[in-house]
């Protein structure tokens, strides 16, 4: 008589029992996966999508219709010689040593007198700085238009003869039309910047600026010593995101240079990599080469970036 073992089932890998875990964990929690269904499936089209996408028009030829024709790196290549865009990059370099020096430094100063409340009507001031940032651009574009005219209409003109100078042609000009420009975007700028310097000014203990001032130190000298060096994570904060606004300026240049020189004039001397890749996307409809242009673009600004953090962002043990 023969007594047969006990077959045993084979064990299941350790791959599908974890799924079959899984699985039946998503089961249990159904509901909660279908109310965040939603975000999903619009970062997939809207977002996630929109991201391969690019990657694959970089690398090919298309003009908004048609097939799209696989071209390589054929984009890069022309885009590292391309005058024009290089032309956009080094306007966007001297803008922000134009405008943000002096932006961040009234934005720290308007910050340190609108915070005390010692300054009767400081939160109408607060208010009056801050107003800018909301105001339409392409409304405020137009406004410094005709501030800035060229013709004897223009109001800043018209102040200039007043006093015996001459007319100038602000937006005929390279340099002019970049000062006038700067002028915009630290009216526009400041305000925001107040605010992120406010809030960064009410995390310092007033103990400290108090003990230096008993200590002999001036009011100025507690400001450069004490206020600032404690400050400057909120400085590095506004500094990498002003040289993200400067190389993404559209609204700004687009609704002050639009009549007149065109946009990004004159002689190319305010147009911005942005403005750039809007007019090569939806002007000449080269969609490849734009989205090339907007790899190289990002590509630059993480590399600024990355190098402000490492240089700046390091904290004095």
């Amino acid at each position: 008589m023969t007594i047969s073992e006990p077959t045993t089932a084979p064990a299941k890998p350790a791959f599908r029992q974890r799924l079959a875990t899984t699985l039946r964990q998503m089961r249990k929690a159904r509901w909660p996966y279908f109310f965040i269904a939603p975000f999903f499936l619009l970062y997939l089209v809207f977002g996630f999508f929109p991201q391969v996408f690019s990657i694959v028009l970089s690398l090919s030829k298309w003009t908004g219709l048609g097939s799209i024709d696989f071209i390589g790196l054929a984009n890069f290549k022309l885009a590292f010689t391309d005058r024009v865009f290089w032309q956009s990059m080094l306007n966007s370099v001297i803008m922000f040593f134009l405008h943000v020096p002096v932006m961040l430094l009234l934005a720290l100063v308007l910050a340190v007198l609108l915070s005390s409340n010692r300054v009767k009507g400081y939160q109408f001031f607060r208010l009056v700085v801050f107003l800018p940032y909301i105001t339409n651009k392409i409304a405020a574009g137009r406004t410094f238009q005709l501030l800035f005219s060229s013709t004897d209409s223009g109001l800043i003109n018209s102040l200039l003869q007043a006093i015996g100078l001459g007319s100038v042609t602000w937006m005929e000009n390279a340099w002019t039309a970049r000062i006038v420009l700067a002028i915009m975007l630290i009216w526009g700028w400041v305000g925001y910047n107040m605010i992120l310097m406010l809030a960064g000014l009410q995390t310092i203990n007033p103990e400290l600026q108090e003990a230096a001032q008993i200590d002999g130190a001036t009011p100025i000298q507690a400001f450069f010593y004490i206020t600032i060096p404690l400050m400057r994570p909120i400085i590095l904060f506004c500094v990498v995101m002003s040289v993200m606004g400067t190389f993404s300026m559209f609204s700004e240049v687009y609704s002050l240079t639009a009549v007149g020189g065109g946009v990004g004039g004159p002689m190319n001397a305010t147009i911005t990599p942005l403005i750039y890749m809007y007019n090569k996307a939806f002007g000449d409809f080269r969609m490849g080469y734009a989205a090339a242009i907007a790899y190289l673009y990002f590509f630059f600004i993480f590399i600024i970036t990355l190098l402000q953090f490492r240089r700046y962002g390091r904290v004095d043990q």
